[in-house]
């Protein structure tokens, strides 16, 4: 009996002992296996790429203040994309208008990354990447918003030049991507800097003289407005900018940098800088007319004829415009478009007003319209460096035309009172 108790406890020993090596091999392979799922998990989402296209400036107007994209990579699922807030279409039924009245719709669209490279290679503009130092949730957080955005019920969006384009919507969806909060490197709320929108517009419109004049026209005193670092961000450089000091703080404190790295991916050899428009410039031109005018003026009163069809042209032109502007600072939704003190010297008086004050002018009568006109233009150029707008210098000569004009009535009205018996 004694050997089988030995037997039987050496057999219950070895048993335990198998046992327990078993049992230590099945935990050892869950974790093993617990960790290979949690690093096939992770390994797509450390292997995705997201980075901000920064583009640069085109020739056409609406290019001029270049481009901001998001870039999509995954090479786990062979996928290299970008999202582009800024398509739309000329083909818009009523496109000018709409955009006249800030009622342009622009789309979230996606397009293949090589696509997206050749269309800027072939413009010659170059494109930056900045690539995101984001973990794998914002990466997923942001694909998602993205993913989001792009439904059909939803790519679609009121584009606001100033407010809400093409480079505010790439930098909102980063933001709101973000786990914690998105720090600048300045204060985005300092609006002591002395900094317009007319002052950004400037900038990118140097070298394009008419595209910049026509701009003037249109903006308002809303544009002259200091505006802080954040509202700087409509124009996309500004974002690459700002974009590229930011830090990223998550929720436990830690700080990282919003941007891991940048490179040119774009790049244009032979593009010329600062290229600048040919021909004649709106200065030079307004020049030209100003001479015109006071030659054929000196003219028509020395020899005391009212050369009523420079009128006619110049009173037309100047009522043209200002139906524009007294549209555009009604109707339009574009807030920087409306309190446009340029209505003083181009409004659409002179349009409504131009039979009645042209007949006045032929019979060389005096024109109760010119003599208000001469003040208020009179006006307008004295306190010119006071008013709250700061104007394209080409008006000046223009608005010196109109006044010239306005006061040869009068002085014509006067030598014919004084002696009615010469012609």
């Amino acid at each position: 009996m004694q050997p089988n108790l030995f037997n039987r406890i050496g057999v219950i020993l070895i048993s335990k002992h198998y046992l327990c090596t078993e049992m230590k091999r099945i935990i050892l392979l869950l974790i093993i296996g617990v960790f290979c799922a949690s690093a096939l998990k992770a390994q797509p989402n450390d292997s995705i790429r997201i980075s901000l296209l920064t583009c640069d400036s085109g020739e056409e107007i609406y290019s001029l203040f270049g481009h901001t994209a998001i870039r999509y990579e995954n090479p786990e699922r062979g996928i290299d994309a970008v999202f582009n807030y800024g398509i739309f279409s000329f083909n818009t039924p009523n496109f000018i208008l709409r955009f006249a009245l800030g009622e342009t719709d622009y789309q979230l669209g996606v397009n293949s990354y090589e696509r997206f490279s050749s269309e800027y290679a072939y413009y010659g503009r170059d494109v930056w990447q900045q690539n995101l130092n984001l973990n794998p949730g914002e990466k997923e957080r942001l694909v998602s918003l993205l993913e989001e955005n792009y439904q059909p019920e939803n790519r679609i969006y009121r584009y606001n030049f100033f407010y809400d384009n093409c480079a505010t919507r790439p930098r909102d969806q980063i933001e709101n991507a973000i786990n914690g909060t998105l720090q600048y490197a300045d204060n985005m709320t300092d609006s002591n800097m002395g900094i317009s929108f007319r002052d950004i517009i400037h900038q990118y419109t140097k070298g394009h003289p008419w595209s910049r004049f026509g701009i003037d026209l249109c903006i308002g005193s809303e544009a002259d407005r200091p505006i802080n670092r954040r509202q700087m961000m409509f124009a996309p450089f500004y974002v690459k900018d700002f974009f590229d000091k930011a830090e990223i703080i998550d929720n436990e404190g830690n700080r990282r940098p919003l941007v891991r790295d940048e490179e040119k991916i774009v790049n244009v050899e032979f593009r010329a800088e600062n290229a600048t428009s040919e021909g004649i410039t709106p200065m030079q031109a307004a020049l030209l007319l100003f001479m015109v005018v006071v030659a054929a003026t000196i003219y028509g009163i020395k020899h005391r004829k009212s050369l009523w069809g420079i009128d006619l042209f110049l009173f037309f032109a100047a009522g043209v415009a200002g139906c524009i502007l007294a549209f555009l600072a009604v109707f339009s939704q574009h807030p920087a478009v409306s309190s446009n003190y340029l209505l003083f010297v181009f409004h659409p008086l002179h349009l409504f007003c131009l039979p009645w004050m042209i007949n006045k002018v032929r019979k060389q009568r005096k024109s109760k319209y010119m003599i208000l006109n001469c003040i208020v233009l009179t006006l307008f150029i004295l306190l010119w460096a006071i008013i709250p707008q700061r104007f394209d210098l080409a008006v000046l000569p223009l608005a010196l035309c109109l006044l010239i004009r306005s006061a040869s009535n009068l002085i014509l009205t006067y030598k014919k009172r004084v002696d009615p018996k010469k012609r």
